[in-house]
């Protein structure tokens, strides 16, 4: 078996490779399919995965109701992501997601009753500056889309600390209810969702692998997270910055500009600060 460390870079790489399918898919589609697409795929690997570490009965669980809500909340998520990369660069959208470990040790204070003090909310607001710096409300290259990837973030961090609460459950069963949720909804609204039109042979081939894909990440990280303790792990996925970067410049053309570097420093560096001085904080 892999190293924690290794296993985690590893899903790193596959959400990003998401995030690039999504992003051309987006594109050329519509939202709702590929958000069915996403889910579709993952809980064809986690119903499997579930069924065999935990037999016939994987599907039981000690929380309904946080079950659903934290399902749901990762479908807006990913609604959210997917909707921004319509229309922002891949490596300024990811940044902005990345405020999620910021609002992670915000949120932790009213929703788990941990200390938040001073300090925390400097280093939070120096990352949420980063925000300005990426966005930059009021000049020619700001979009609303922003907002929504802000608003994303905002969720993933509930969505997290939601996870946190999920101690009587196995992680596969929480696998397992993220992939049936998102397809249920994402299906019950396929029928609004406009027609596809004749794409590419490639962009067939994308909406399958993009749940693959998914599910393959989310798998990686719950085996490395068996394998070491959350907070250790977690600063590595700034990591995907670089990927985001790679992607947007090898696939997209697409390169941040000077005031977008400084952005993803700060959002990266307060996040990281955060992670380490709150040692509880898990994804």
């Amino acid at each position: 078996m892999k190293s924690p460390v290794f296993l985690f870079i590893l899903s790193g790489i596959c959400f990003s490779t998401v995030d690039v399918m999504a992003k051309i898919l987006v594109q050329d589609t519509n939202l709702i399919a590929v958000v069915w697409s996403r889910f579709f795929g993952q809980l064809l690997l986690a119903a499997p995965i579930a069924w065999y570490f935990l037999g016939k009965n994987f599907w039981r669980t000690q929380n309904l109701g946080l079950q659903l809500f934290r399902s749901c909340l990762l479908v807006a998520t990913a609604a959210l992501f997917f909707a921004g990369l319509n229309w922002l660069p891949l490596a300024e959208a990811s940044s902005i997601t990345f405020t999620a470990p910021i609002w992670v040790a915000i949120l932790s204070g009213p929703i788990l009753g941990e200390r938040v003090g001073p300090k925390d909310w400097l280093v939070a607001a120096i990352g949420f500056l980063g925000i300005l710096f990426i966005a930059r409300p009021g000049s020619a290259i700001f979009h609303l889309a922003a907002l929504l990837l802000v608003l994303m973030a905002f969720l993933n961090a509930i969505f997290q600390l939601s996870t946190r609460k999920l101690v009587e459950d196995s992680e596969y069963t929480t696998f397992f209810y993220s992939g049936i949720v998102g397809l249920v909804i994402s299906t019950v609204l396929l029928p609004i969702a406009a027609p596809l039109p004749t794409l590419p042979a490639y962009e067939y081939a994308l909406f399958g692998l993009i749940g693959l894909f998914g599910g393959i990440a989310h798998l990686l990280v719950v085996l490395a997270f068996y394998k070491m303790r959350p907070y250790k792990l977690t600063p590595l996925v700034f990591l995907q910055l670089i990927w985001a970067v790679g992607y947007g410049y090898l696939i997209f053309g697409e390169l941040p500009d000077g005031l977008s570097v400084v952005g993803m420093i700060l959002i990266a560096s307060s996040g990281i600060w955060l992670i380490w001085n709150h040692r509880t904080i898990s994804t």
